[in-house]
């Protein structure tokens, strides 16, 4: 290895700092912390519905690197799936809207009040198709535009039942994240109590993560029956009401759901200055990608243009369509003649992070708050109770039944593995990565576990990626992703970025990729207030040589094992604001549709896949398969210009912001 390689292990991976904290494991310099923060049970109406029985206690097992058993494709056996390396922390987050009626509907037995309504009954039947139809009723009930929404006949007919069961569920999730919680000095893994709050008005979805800080939580989840349709400033008061001035300890944050599905409502701009200082403190980091697809930015290869953006690379893992309708619509779930996908200039531009942010900042030029400076995480959204089940050659869905096995490549063929949540903390404690998550620490990954630091200021020297102390003085001279540049000195005409990463080391069986280059992907708003972005390569090269090898997905060629650079703003105006964030790319790869696709005989990229795909949909036929089954291996960018069955992993690091000095 070279002397600045060996800097950089030695940079990501000190020695162990034994301190008086919590756990044996404390670094001052701190630590990344691979995590999900997005993970639906049997609890979740959906998960239930796809044939998945896997509880809270299972999926916090599998997180842990224990196994666990899923349903196959045609609901007669049993898959065991076990990831190939634990995660660090997970939070199950099921829907809270039907905590009650699914517990009620499939739990609580024959002599209970309402389990003989006929939507428990349909929700009961294990047949795949009347399976849907439920998935159906209950996605309609939380689909609602309207204040109040109408509950299910179960909550309607037996409130009483339905209350003690929302109680029930509650706190069950409670007891199974406190079970999955080290408290020993070890800190191998840390769990928090969350909840998914599930507002999806006209199927746009401005779904939030509810997650807290420790044992300390509300009497009961505050969903959308609770606060009405396209209304997440009252989640945010009654959070601040029932928790955070509760007087007992309780802290929490809501992390918007990935945005690509939102029709454009995630984002709003504030009704008022409390709306905006709310969004700023509940809502500190956001899910740039989960198995839904990404939000980072969008861009349409067969048009050769984007969604505010000229950047090719936001092609990546994207959805032809901007809602939950258009989606189920695509999925064959649901039959509307207004069809999809969405076109791409009807596409909703702040469904996107990156123009939020743009839009951000000239919100706060305009108005002097920017409510809009989240930092980024990344989780995978499973209703498969795999947290972190993110490998593209180990893909088993994320839906149960409906996405396992033949069904993936047919029916989510736009859907991918999901992301993970990376957060630099002191150590593997609750306090310290919430800390973290609330100072915005943090950053995506598209589900590799590479190790990315980002810090800005403005003396960084041109040589400190050689020095062992890097992370030490990044943080002295500056500050870490998701922080805020302090006011320049006179005399500095740039902020200087220090830009490190390490390969994902992967295991011995799935060893890592190797890195290609690391970018600054730059957003301004000038003094007219029109915003602007840039993508700069500031390390590495898209020419390196590597490649996949067509027939057998392997990678070929070579990447770097690390990368180090300082970045200096050629362009930078003390007069603009604007934010900077790292992305970082991985050597090409088989996409896991690609895996999956070659598996059953069918090469996405042999002249003769349509024959392939032919013969190997026939096979699934005869073992009671139905519809063209493989005939998504062989689309092109003409048919599909947002999923190639070469990728690029990748990390997004929370951004840094500069705001110009207010004049004396």
């Amino acid at each position: 290895m070279t002397r600045s390689l060996i800097t950089l292990w030695m940079i990501f991976f000190p020695l162990a700092v034994h301190s008086s904290e919590s756990c044996n494991d404390y670094d001052p310099l701190r630590r990344a912390f691979f995590g999900d923060l997005h993970v639906h049970s049997s609890y979740s109406f959906d998960s239930w519905t796809s044939g998945q029985r896997n509880d809270p206690d299972a999926a916090y097992r599998f997180a842990r690197g224990e196994p666990i058993e899923l349903p196959s494709a045609d609901g007669e056996s049993q898959l065991r799936v076990r990831l190939r390396r634990p995660l660090d922390f997970a939070s199950v987050t099921d829907h809270a809207e039907f905590f009650g009626e699914i517990r009620v509907c499939t739990l609580a037995g024959p002599t209970s009040p309402g389990w003989w309504a006929p939507h428990c009954i349909l929700t009961r039947v294990e047949a795949f198709y009347p399976a849907l139809v439920a998935s159906s009723y209950w996605a309609e009930r939380i689909g609602e535009d309207a204040n109040p929404k109408t509950r299910s006949y179960v909550c309607r007919w037996f409130p009483a039942a339905c209350a003690q069961a929302d109680a029930n569920v509650w706190a069950d999730i409670q007891r199974a994240t406190e079970a999955a919680q080290d408290r020993s000095p070890d800190c191998r893994f840390t769990s928090f109590v969350g909840y998914e709050y599930t507002d999806t008005p006209n199927m746009r979805n401005m779904h939030r993560n509810v997650i807290f800080r420790d044992e300390n939580v509300t009497a009961l989840p505050i969903d959308t029956y609770d606060t009405g349709a396209r209304n997440f400033p009252e989640l945010w008061r009654r959070l601040r009401s029932e928790c955070i001035e509760a007087d007992n300890g309780c802290d929490v944050m809501s992390i918007p759901h990935n945005s690509n599905l939102a029709g454009g409502l995630m984002f709003r701009d504030p009704a008022n200055e409390q709306e905006a200082r709310d969004r700023l403190f509940f809502e500190p980091i956001v899910e740039l990608i989960q198995h839904k697809a990404a939000s980072e930015c969008r861009f349409d290869r067969s048009l050769g243009r984007g969604v505010g953006t000229e950047d090719e690379l936001c092609s990546f893992e994207q959805n032809r369509t901007d809602n939950l309708t258009s989606l189920a619509i695509l999925f064959g779930e649901l039959q509307d003649p207004a069809g999809a996908p969405v076109a791409l200039d009807e596409f909703a531009p702040r469904n996107l992070m990156r123009n939020v942010l743009k839009d951000g900042l000239a919100l706060g030029q305009a108005t002097g708050t920017n409510p809009f400076t989240p930092g980024f995480i990344g989780s995978t959204d499973t209703h498969s109770a795999t947290p972190g089940a993110t490998a593209e050659d180990g893909y088993a869905g994320h839906l149960g039944r409906r996405d396992v096995e033949w069904r993936n490549v047919e029916d989510h063929y736009q859907d991918n593995p999901g992301g993970l949540a990376v957060v630099w903390a002191e150590e593997n404690s609750r306090d310290a990565l919430f800390d973290a998550m609330r100072r915005r620490e943090t950053y995506a990954t598209s589900g590799t576990r590479p190790q990315v630091r980002f810090f800005g200021g403005w003396e960084y020297p041109d040589t400190i990626c050689e020095e062992p102390e890097l992370a030490a003085r990044g943080y002295a001279g500056g500050v870490p992703m998701g922080g805020n540049l302090p006011p320049p000195p006179s005399d500095i005409q740039a902020p200087r970025f220090v830009l490190a990463a390490l390969k994902d080391p992967g295991t011995a069986e799935h060893p890592g990729t190797d890195l290609q280059r690391l970018q600054i992907v730059k957003g301004w708003v000038d003094a007219m207030g029109e915003t602007h972005e840039q993508v700069i390569d500031a390390v590495g090269s898209a020419d390196n040589g590597a490649d996949v090898d067509r027939q057998t997905c392997a990678p070929t060629g070579y990447g770097a094992e690390g990368l180090c650079t300082v970045f200096e703003d050629p362009d930078f105006d003390r007069r603009q604001p604007a934010f900077y964030y790292l992305r970082v790319l991985e050597n090409p790869t088989c996409r896991w549709s690609s895996h999956q696709c070659m598996a059953a005989g069918v090469n996405p990229f042999a002249p003769d896949c349509p024959e392939q795909a032919r013969i190997a949909t026939a096979d699934v036929h005869a073992r009671g398969g139905q519809g063209d089954v493989y005939g998504n291996c062989c689309h092109g960018p003409d048919d599909e210009p947002f999923i190639t069955p070469i990728i690029q992993e990748r990390a997004w690091t929370s951004p840094i912001w500069y705001t110009p000095p207010k004049a004396p």
